[in-house]
């Protein structure tokens, strides 16, 4: 159903399926490259085991290095929060709180943990590797093959959390399992909209936008849905993101390689390096575009245009939106 903000800007609810078997979604929701809310899915004992008691049990005095902000909306750009490590036992105690006792930047700070791998330089976050006795309580939906997997990353928010706009190069499930999240996201195809700066939107702020700023952002199609514990989202590659963690809650994101191996860069960690050859392509044509800057204003306006048509002509699909 489409609705209409109070901005003016298109507003569609992410569909919801349940019970959906491997099959079915790989048959009825995968091939439609939309997101999709899976419901009624079996995430294992995670669900009703994964207290705050039960986390601090389970993973004790381990060291995590977690986001802390003194604002609600997270902003990877600016940088506008800070890097701490804290005993995982600490850390989950603090995020689960309002106000805090014990803080580093202010008494009602807000926390985020997103996994890494034991060398974030060289080892992608495993559930299995970095918390294995978590990983035990967790039933992760296999809908794609096993040789495709990339990673699980372990997510922790604080309530009222809001993490920037982005877009990952892989699919990935985002799993549910306590707590309650607010997501919006955006189509590939709204990116003219979004003021990107490469895989991050400039727009933290999507419910109220300055709009003097970001005029453009009133054309984008907003698509949205709320996650209750054991949901489970399924989100595209290329599909922008921003999530809000409506209370403390516990998330795991499962990322699969759709495409070949050889497409993605083999140094990414993360898996939200662009692929390959669009890296590639990005570099030729950022100095295609300083070596227009050397014509008078006039010419570099009409080749800009004629490029700008011969992309478009070149790359654009009709065949999804």
């Amino acid at each position: 159903m489409e609705e209409v903000t109070e901005l003016g800007m298109e507003r569609q609810r992410v569909p919801q399926y349940t019970g959906v078997t491997r099959e079915r979604f790989l048959q009825d929701v995968y091939p439609l490259r939309k997101p999709a809310v899976l419901k009624g899915i079996d995430l294992g004992p995670c669900v009703t085991k994964w207290t705050i008691d039960y986390l601090c049990q389970a993973s004790g005095k381990k060291e995590v290095k977690v986001h802390v902000s003194t604002v609600p909306q997270m902003n990877f750009l600016s940088k506008n929060f800070v890097y701490r490590t804290l005993p995982f036992d600490v850390f989950v105690k603090r995020a689960a709180e309002i106000k805090h006792l014990d803080y580093f930047l202010s008494e009602d700070e807000k926390y985020y943990l997103r996994s890494l791998g034991d060398d974030p330089r060289k080892d992608i976050a495993d559930l299995r590797k970095q918390f294995p006795l978590l990983a035990d309580d967790i039933q992760i939906p296999e809908y794609f093959d096993k040789e495709q997997f990339f990673s699980t990353v372990f997510r922790i928010s604080s309530e009222g959390l809001q993490l920037w706009t982005h877009y990952d190069i892989m699919d990935n499930f985002l799993i549910q399992v306590t707590g309650k999240k607010r997501v919006v996201l955006f189509s590939p195809r709204d990116a003219p909209y979004l003021y990107l700066s490469g895989t991050k939107s400039e727009v933290l702020d999507v419910d109220k936008p300055n709009m003097k700023k970001y005029p453009l952002f009133i054309k984008a199609r907003r698509y949205e849905c709320q996650l209750e514990a054991g949901d489970v989202l399924f989100i595209p590659a290329l599909w922008f993101h921003n999530v809000t963690s409506e209370e403390f809650g516990v998330g795991v994101n499962v990322f699969w390689k759709q495409l070949p191996s050889e497409y993605y860069d083999k140094t990414d960690t993360y898996g939200n390096k662009d692929l390959t050859s669009a890296s590639r392509a990005i570099q030729i044509l950022d100095r295609a575009l300083k070596t227009l800057e050397e014509l008078p204003e006039e010419y570099r306006d009409f080749y800009g245009r004629r490029m700008a048509l011969h992309i478009q002509e070149k790359t654009y699909s009709s065949n999804y939106e």
